[in-house]
């Protein structure tokens, strides 16, 4: 952050990837057209090596130690004593060409906890402008450590004129304060709401605010929901502290993320990269075929349960929908579906973090919109939402029905090299805005992926490189984006992540596809790998992953159906959520 301290600078307009009309805009901006209203999604800090993940970041290509626990970014920087020093730009800090003022004007809480704050927001300024206030909680300190503040909430004003007021609302809840008790000091596996008093702060950065009068207060602790263990670290040694020390986790035997299957780690690597198999189907004569079996469409109209449909197939042809699909069109991301013989036709996938990606080769261009980071630095869902419903309505266009985003997973490092497809490094605002995005996307019918589920931080190795995180930082941090958009806009579609969790790869995690995104957070779409991981095709539907992608491996799944290895009832269910998703597909 050289430009920091050069006394010749007086400001900089960040303008991260800003699509196709990203350059035009910011000079616009430069010229005094409209005013700068974003805020920083993540803490500038000075140096690489004042963030808590840089010192062993690089250790190892077989596995990243998540030593800073929920000290990620803003929590990090406000909370370890000394680390406020090395920041340059907080946290939601950013200027505008004019100034604003916010009063409170009332707090209110509600029985569940639901917390209410309303504040006049004025332009004292000579311009006109946006402002975006910021809700921040803390929790007493207590048994088990903790945060010194956590973004609850946030709102941004229309754009006001000079002298113009606003009334605006912030909705949080108090039980975000809740923390994860991983070890059982206070209640095992459960969010505590620890006894004492919880304050709350008003601004528009995590250090321009000021204490709301206002306190919530535990009388005595409380357990806020009761969980059970899931993804406990064998091989994690530690984990940082409120003070900066660090408390040494126990060690339980290591699993081998390899094991238990029929497919060597050469097999695996050796299908890396090959494309789905172009499938032969024999004709048959359409309308003198008094055989002819029942058709998805039958599905759709509803004189045909999908119990009913489903049970019909062959063992063959359930293992051939649990896989990746030819390209068609202009598609280069592969599909699903694809069983002509039953009427199931075969959708198109299309990537694209910034934008719809399809063949090159096809000569249709397409709209390039501002990367994640920059949308988050937005505080804004709503114009988020009206990003997602216009790139879904350039999807369907082109004839494809699932887009492979967004991407979601926590800044943690500044290294990680997907940074620019992730938004934050704070969870509520990666879903807010994501969670937005979701629900503009499929507002056309076109479904959206919500991914790298989960901690997908490190690019080096990302097929083989374990992830040890303790149960706590995962829950609180890093799989709680996923799970306020998994019960808040209710996406379709999840993609599965390359890297291993704790000794399992995350396709083939039971606790993180099962227990959690399922039975604990309710999700009914369905997982997906990411194109080409090193999985385990039976071992991944086993795990609740239905689909591999790019390409299926249906003789392993026969072959495991015959070892009884996999049970054809778990190969149907996988197959039902699937086919549940095209039904909501235009």
């Amino acid at each position: 952050m050289w430009f920091a301290e050069d006394p010749k600078i007086q400001s900089v307009l960040m303008a991260w990837q800003g699509g196709i009309e990203g350059g035009a805009a910011a000079a616009e901006l430069l010229c005094g057209i409209g005013s700068p209203s974003g805020k920083l999604a993540d803490t500038f800090a000075k140096t690489l090596e004042d963030y808590p993940s840089s010192y062993n970041f690089h250790e190892s290509q077989d596995y990243v130690d998540y030593t800073d626990d929920i000290y990620v970014g803003y929590r990090y920087f406000e909370t370890i004593p000394g680390a406020d020093k090395k920041v340059v730009y907080p946290f939601g800090y950013g200027l505008s060409y004019t100034t604003f003022k916010w009063e409170l004007e009332r707090v209110d809480e509600a029985e569940d906890g639901t917390l209410i704050v309303r504040a006049e927001v004025t332009n004292t300024g000579n311009h006109e402008g946006k402002e975006v206030l910021q809700l921040y909680g803390s929790a007493p300190a207590g048994v088990i450590d903790k945060p010194a503040k956590i973004l609850l909430s946030y709102a941004k004003t229309k754009l006001l004129q000079p002298g113009e007021n606003q009334l605006v609302t912030l909705v949080g809840n108090v039980n975000d304060l809740a923390s994860y008790d991983d070890l059982g000091v206070l209640h095992k596996s459960a969010y505590v709401m620890e006894q004492g008093e919880y304050h709350f702060y008003l601004g528009n950065s995590v250090r321009n605010i000021e204490e709301l009068g206002f306190i919530h207060t535990e009388e005595s602790t409380r357990v806020a929901e009761q969980l059970t263990e899931c993804l406990a670290p064998t091989s994690l040694p530690k984990r940082m502290r409120a003070d900066g020390s660090f408390e040494e986790l126990p060690v339980r035997p290591a699993h081998d993320p390899d094991s238990e299957g029929l497919l060597t780690k050469k097999e695996k690597e050796a299908i890396d990269g090959v494309a789905p198999d172009v499938r032969f189907s024999k004709g048959e004569h359409l309308w003198n075929n008094n055989e002819r079996r029942m058709q998805f469409e039958q599905v759709a109209e509803g004189s045909v349960t999908l119990d009913e449909f489903v049970a019909q197939l062959s063992d063959e042809e359930l293992a051939h929908l649990l896989g990746g699909q030819p390209n068609t069109g202009v598609a280069n991301t592969f599909g699903f579906g694809n069983l002509p013989e039953c009427g199931i036709p075969n959708f198109m996938t299309a990537d694209g973090p910034a934008g719809l990606r399809i063949l090159p080769e096809c000569g249709v261009c397409t709209t390039a919109w501002p990367c994640a980071t920059l949308l988050a630095c937005t505080w804004n869902p709503e114009i988020v939402y009206e990003v997602g419903a216009a790139g879904a309505k350039e999807v369907k266009e082109n004839n494809i029905a699932v887009w492979l985003t967004p991407a979601i997973n926590i800044h943690r490092t500044p290294m990680c090299g997907r940074n620019f497809e992730y938004y934050s490094e704070d969870p509520y605002l990666v879903a807010k805005q994501a969670g937005a995005m979701v629900r503009g996307i499929q507002s056309q019918h076109i479904a959206a992926t919500v991914k790298h589920f989960a901690l997908n931080n490190k690019e080096t190795n990302r097929k083989d490189s374990n992830s040890r995180v303790s149960e706590r930082a995962a829950r609180q941090i890093y799989l709680k984006t996923f799970e306020r958009i998994v019960k808040e806009a209710k996406p379709w579609c999840i993609m599965s992540s390359y890297n291993i969790v704790n000794d399992y790869r995350a396709s083939e995690n039971h606790d993180l596809l099962e227990k959690i995104l399922r039975d604990e957070w309710g999700f009914e779409g369905i997982v997906m790998t990411d194109w080409w991981t090193y999985g385990e095709h039976c071992k991944e539907v086993n795990a609740g992953n239905d689909i591999k992608m790019a390409a299926r491996n249906p003789d392993n799944l026969l072959k495991a159906l015959e070892k009884g290895l996999l049970k054809r009832e778990t190969m149907e269910c996988s197959v039902k959520r699937l086919l549940g998703v095209l039904l909501k597909i235009d």
